[in-house]
């Protein structure tokens, strides 16, 4: 997993929390917390972070990962701009992230292997976003698009249907916006 992520959380938890509170979820975690942006690190680690989270929040690692998607959003627009700038929806940036946004996070973090998403749009109600990814970070994912229509002034209604950790081939999102 590409440092950046591991950023995105610290930024996200001391924020909220204090930086004490990082270097206690680092140290209960056994991990060193060295990360830079452009380094690869093991997908254990940030597994571990959130376990450990878990377990001081006494909340499922689930929604832990939904907890920091919500929360990296606003980080990511500040560091991102012009992923964000063109569009006036949730609906609009969630549907470039496979064609614009990933093949930029690959530029720029070489290595990286960012989830690939699809999309049935035959709905104008309700986008149907399919999420593949070896990680099964779905969570964070369900995250993220709610912290995208936090950002454009939405709330996401998202329910999801398939599940990899229930041995579905992808996971299924069906993501209802409203004002």
């Amino acid at each position: 997993m590409k440092g950046i992520v591991f950023n995105l959380l610290e930024e996200a938890v001391t924020t909220e929390f204090g930086e004490a509170t990082w270097d206690r979820l680092l140290d209960d975690a056994g991990l060193g917390g060295a990360y830079t942006s452009l380094g690869s690190y093991d997908d254990a680690e940030v597994f571990r972070l959130v376990e450990v989270a878990s377990a001081a929040l006494n909340i499922p690692p689930q929604d832990v990962l939904r907890w920091f998607g919500r929360r990296a959003m606003p980080i990511l627009v500040q560091r991102y701009p012009g992923f964000f700038a063109p569009h006036t929806s949730a609906r609009s940036f969630l549907l470039t992230l496979n064609n614009l946004i990933h093949p930029e996070v690959r530029k720029l973090y070489p290595g990286a292997t960012p989830p690939v998403f699809d999309f049935d749009t035959s709905s104008n109600e309700t986008l149907v976003i399919g999420y593949n990814s070896q990680r099964k970070l779905c969570a964070l994912a369900e995250g993220f698009m709610q912290g995208a229509a936090s950002h454009f002034g939405e709330q996401a209604d998202v329910h999801q249907s398939q599940c990899m950790h229930e041995h579905a081939d992808k996971c299924v999102f069906h993501v209802r916006f409203a004002k």
